[in-house]
Formats: C-alpha cells, sequence, structure tokens
C-alpha cells in the first residue's frame, strides 16, 4: 500500500466511524476568515453523479473494472470542471470506504477521453440513513419490510450515499454528522404526527441520508463545507410526508446557521449541541430536492435557506437548460421559474427540469463566478450530458469560484 493511499484509507476510515469522533473535537469552532493578504480561487461544486446501482456491493464491482461507461463519463464531467472541493450525491456507501478509493484510483486519476487526471488526496464519506430498517411500519402498509420502511428510502443501507473530495486537508476529527438527529425535537416542525402516531413520530429521523459539516483546511483558514441531500418532495400520499421532510431537512441548514437558542435543539451524532459558529466562512452543497419556483415543494421550503442572511446566492446558468426547456416542452411550457437556472432534467410530463442542485456560500464569501454545466447540443461535453436515458445523470454539475485568502 502506497503512503498516498494508506492517507486515503486513513481518512476515509475515520469518517466512516463518524459517531465515535471526540466531542471535544466536534464542538471545535472555527476560526472567522481574515480579511487582507494575497488570495487565490478556489472552485466548489455539487454533482448528483447518479452513481448509485439496484443491489449492494454492484458499485464496488463497476468501480474495479476501471472501465463502466457511466463512471467514466462522470469523471470526464469532474476533469473538466476540476473542482478544488466536490461533494458528490448518490454514491452508493461502503463501510471501508473502497469505493472512494477506487473512483479516484481508476477513474478520477486516469486521463478520460484526453482530459487531465483530478487528484484528490482528502476524502470524508459516512454512513446515511437511505436503506437502513426502521424496524417500524413507515409507510403505514401493515408491513415491516422494503426500502419504505427504512429511516431513508433505499433498497440496501448506504445506497444514495454521499462523499466529500476535497484538494485541501479535511480536519476529520472536527467533522459533525446528524444522521440520527430526530425530526420530533426540531421545534415548530412539520412532521405529520396523525400519519405516524404516537409510537414512531418520536422515533423518526429528520435526514433521509445525512447532514455533515466537513471543515476543510485552506491555508490558515477553516471553511465548512455543509453537506446534504434532502428526500423530494414527491412519491407523496395526502399526508404529504416527503414534502413535510424535505422543508424541515432543508430548515435543519436554517437553524444551524442562526446563533444562540435557534440552533440550541440541534444535537450530533456525538451530542454535542448547538449551530454553527457565527463567524466561521461556509459553503452549502448538495441536491436540495427544491426548486423556488415550480416542482412539488412545501411552500417555502428552499427559499428559507436562499433567504437566510448569512447566505448568498449567485444564481449559477448554463445555456442548455434553457435549450433543453424550449425543445422538450411539457410541464417546462408552463413553469414560473427561468429554465436558465435548471440543474436537473427531470422526466416529462411533470415535474419538468428544475433548480434543485446548490453550491451557496456565506455571505462574507466573495464570489467570482458561477456556471451549471449543462453544454448545448452538439457542443463539446453535450455527449456527457445528453438525454434520457442520460450517460451519466438526470442531474448537472454545479460550480462556484470563491476568492479566498491565499
Amino acid at each position: 500500500m502506497t503512503p498516498r493511499l494508506s492517507r486515503r484509507r486513513a481518512l476515509v476510515a475515520a469518517a466512516a466511524a463518524g459517531l465515535g469522533l471526540p466531542a471535544a473535537a466536534t464542538a471545535t469552532a472555527a476560526e472567522p476568515a481574515r480579511r487582507g493578504g494575497p488570495f487565490q480561487s478556489l472552485r466548489a461544486a455539487t454533482f448528483n453523479a447518479s452513481l448509485n446501482r439496484g443491489r449492494e456491493g454492484q458499485l464496488l464491482e463497476d468501480l474495479a473494472t476501471g472501465k463502466d461507461a457511466q463512471i467514466r463519463a462522470v469523471a470526464e464531467i469532474i476533469q473538466i470542471n476540476s473542482p478544488d472541493i466536490l461533494l458528490l450525491n448518490e454514491f452508493d456507501h461502503d463501510d471501508e470506504g473502497r469505493g472512494v478509493d477506487l473512483f479516484r484510483e481508476k477513474y478520477l486519476e486516469v486521463p478520460q477521453n484526453g482530459q487531465s487526471p483530478a487528484f484528490y488526496p482528502y476524502a470524508f464519506t459516512a454512513p446515511v440513513n437511505t436503506g437502513v430498517p426502521s424496524g417500524l411500519d413507515l409507510n403505514r402498509d401493515g408491513a415491516v419490510e422494503g426500502p419504505d420502511d427504512a429511516w431513508g428510502f433505499g433498497q440496501f443501507p448506504g445506497q444514495y450515499g454521499m462523499v466529500v473530495l476535497s484538494r485541501y486537508p479535511i480536519l476529520t476529527d472536527q467533522v459533525r454528522t446528524f444522521q440520527n438527529l430526530r425530526w420530533a425535537d426540531m421545534p415548530q416542525n412539520l412532521l405529520p404526527t396523525e400519519f405516524y402516531g404516537p409510537e414512531i413520530s418520536p422515533q423518526l429521523r429528520l435526514s433521509s441520508k445525512s447532514h455533515w459539516d466537513v471543515p476543510v483546511q485552506i491555508g490558515t483558514d477553516v471553511l465548512h463545507v455543509l453537506a446534504a441531500h434532502p428526500t423530494p418532495p414527491s412519491f407523496d400520499g395526502p399526508e404529504k410526508r416527503n414534502q413535510r421532510r424535505n422543508h424541515d431537512e432543508i430548515r435543519l441548514w436554517v437553524d444551524y446557521l442562526q446563533p444562540g437558542r435557534r440552533s440550541q435543539w440541534i444535537v450530533d451524532d456525538a451530542g454535542v449541541r448547538g449551530g454553527l459558529d457565527p463567524s466561521a466562512p461556509f459553503v452549502i452543497l448538495g441536491d436540495l430536492n427544491s426548486d423556488p419556483v415550480d416542482g412539488d415543494s412545501w411552500p417555502g421550503a428552499i427559499e428559507q435557506l436562499l433567504r437566510h442572511p448569512r447566505v448568498q446566492d449567485p444564481k449559477p446558468t448554463s445555456d442548455g437548460a434553457v435549450e433543453a426547456a424550449e425543445t422538450q416542452g411539457g410541464a417546462n411550457a408552463g413553469h414560473g421559474g427561468e429554465a436558465r437556472y435548471d440543474t436537473a432534467d427531470f422526466a416529462e410530463p411533470t415535474p419538468g427540469n428544475l433548480r434543485v442542485d446548490y453550491v451557496l456560500p456565506a455571505r462574507e464569501l466573495q464570489i467570482a463566478s458561477s456556471a451549471v454545466y449543462w453544454p448545448r447540443q452538439g457542443e463539446p461535453g453535450s455527449e456527457l450530458t445528453g438525454s434520457h436515458p442520460f450517460p451519466t445523470s438526470d442531474h448537472r454539475l454545479v460550480r462556484v469560484d470563491l476568492q479566498v485568502k491565499a
């Protein structure tokens, strides 16, 4: 085993054992970002890469070949955009972190279609709620079985997981995870208690996957990467349990960014209470499954975050999204939001294409540029995004370039 691989293995293993992180370490607040001095560009990105499979272990098998067409195309998109910090949504989790290693070694670090290889010496991954049996009848069908009765919808534990890749050191011993946070503990929550009943309601986990606060060391400063992937606000009955959960999963970050009493209900998996230090810089990354104008979200779900006084929205765009909406028509023709902001090419007739993937920096961070990687048909890279059946994913990579202290 090479030293580089050993360092990776240690980072991923420590992340996978997130519940054992020392409370004192996770409670350490970041130093505020300092102004002045030379600055450098840092590209933060999020990508729901659809690196999920229908069977446990199947992604590892595909990764091990080094030849899987979809994974190679995903890697090429990453190489083209070359983010410094990247959140991957829908990357099946394995407890040893082998999938993360294989993806880097056999795909990212190998030139894809003439692109330069991408090296990420630091990674974080940890368990998620998807596919983890709850032992409860969550969908109220009279049986305790199947993906609907997992803490988060999934065929097996770890399906639709998450990975943070970074060119900068990840402070693994200071990561905070919120996999086990109870939905009922959120004040003024939208939990449909009448649907779940008095026995199940207090046990429900808020996060359908997990929420992570991943501190990254950039020079003398620390940037907090806030990563999540809330449940889609769809596949619902009249109780609207998924709409409600999506809203409150997003609200977790809203409260986490609030000082004082507003965030005191939040307790991480190591037992540390409270939110992010009000002086700590951050960037929110993830497929948040909520469009500010269109789609099926609970009213105000994503707006509560976009309008947060600590958050700025760079509103990245693409020409490819405009072309796709015009070409596909259907629900897109009736949308109130501008197509140029869309980040996902969803099925017709509903909901149509939506903006659901976000890179939202702290207001004190300087934004240099932003974009959604969605080339127009015939442009270089359009063969990587394509149309249904997609060669990579129905989501597009979203990136924001920040100016940070060197």
